[in-house]
């Protein structure tokens, strides 16, 4: 997969390369609001949406690279070291039933910032975190052996990297000028492909920060 990484890197620069200098065909925004501008430019009603997935989409990409590449950093210093014997978990029942309930609520939470991350406060980042959450809540409760066997399962590592590439192949094409309808404003199906490309950081940063988990679960024992 770090030929596909590579690959995709090059062909940003490219478009680094290719692209004109906008800076002077910028319009005179001093009598226009600029939360209005953004909010009508995107289609959605969460500004800051808007401006990630839109306005500032170079930066996002890079942002989703940079996530990439530090997971991929934790299991390439790690993947050296001894496995830890002991592995510190919550046994007592109390605990347990508190952690797993915080591990559903933040899990639903998740899903609900990642559907509806362009409507209101939250987005793709927010719900992966909470979801991560979720699944560091979970890993704390339970088995490292039964955590991995449901991440090999899964096959989580492999939808982590398609999320990602996905993400950067649909940001190409928005930069390119390539957009779905917008919809009505202030609806689910509303602001083109920001809410697709919510959904992808949400799983792209929840499966990421499973990975970390499990290795530092795996080689130190504790989170």
């Amino acid at each position: 997969m770090k030929w596909v990484y590579i690959a995709a890197g090059i062909a940003l620069y490219v478009i680094f390369l290719i692209t004109p200098n906008m800076s002077n065909l910028a319009p005179d925004l001093s009598d226009i609001s600029i939360v209005e501008a953004v909010v009508e430019d995107s289609g959605v009603s969460n500004v800051v949406s808007g401006i990630i997935f839109r306005n500032r989409l170079y930066d996002t990409i890079f942002e989703v690279v940079v996530f990439t590449i530090a997971i991929m950093g934790v299991r390439f210093l790690l993947a050296d070291e001894k496995p830890f014997c002991t592995v510190y978990q919550f046994t007592d029942q109390p605990s347990m039933i508190l952690a797993r309930l915080g591990a559903t609520i933040s899990a639903l939470v998740g899903i609900e910032l990642a559907i509806r991350g362009h409507l209101s406060p939250g987005g793709g980042f927010a719900a992966g975190v909470a979801g991560g959450t979720a699944i560091g809540l979970v890993a704390i409760t339970s088995s490292t052996e039964w955590m991995q066997e449901i991440y090999k399962r899964w096959h989580a590592s492999r939808w982590e990297k398609v999320s990602v590439l996905v993400f950067i192949v649909l940001a190409v094409i928005t930069l390119a000028g390539i957009e779905l309808p917008q919809g009505e404003l202030g609806t689910l199906l509303s602001g083109g492909i920001i809410p697709l490309l919510n959904i992808l950081v949400a799983v792209k940063v929840a499966l990421g920060s499973w990975a970390a988990i499990l290795v530092f679960v795996h080689y130190r024992g504790l989170l």
